[in-house]
């Protein structure tokens, strides 16, 4: 449970910064920022699934980048739905995926299983 805890805090997070880096990302205050950030990983755990699976050979013939635009509406999705936190295009969306998915990558590497903050070693053991 801390875990989830922890990874809904990193979340927001690398929301928080996304909004900050781009331009047609607007967050009016933290529970609007908390509220979206939930949505966005609850319909990346159950609504996106569905529709990678319906939209499959789309997603085959354009060699995965139909995927960005399933994210990218998700994003969008949440923002109409979440007062306070604004998208202001298509564009802005996918721009606003990309930046946050990179941005929350890189900040769960530093999160272990458990919630707490990991050291990562990438030092070569020969």
């Amino acid at each position: 449970m801390r875990g989830l805890l922890v990874r809904w805090i990193v979340q927001a997070l690398a929301l928080a910064l996304t909004a900050y880096v781009f331009q047609g990302i607007a967050i009016a205050n933290v529970w609007a920022l908390l509220v979206a950030s939930l949505l966005i990983g609850i319909m990346n755990a159950f609504v996106r699934p569905v529709l990678v699976f319906l939209t499959l050979p789309l997603t085959i013939v354009t060699l995965g980048f139909f995927i960005l635009v399933i994210n990218a509406l998700l994003f969008w999705m949440v923002a109409s739905v979440v007062s306070g936190f604004q998208v202001s295009g298509f564009w802005s969306a996918l721009g606003g995926t990309i930046v946050l998915s990179i941005v929350s990558f890189f900040l769960n590497l530093m999160i272990g299983d458990e919630g707490k903050v990991a050291v990562v070693n990438f030092h070569d053991k020969r």
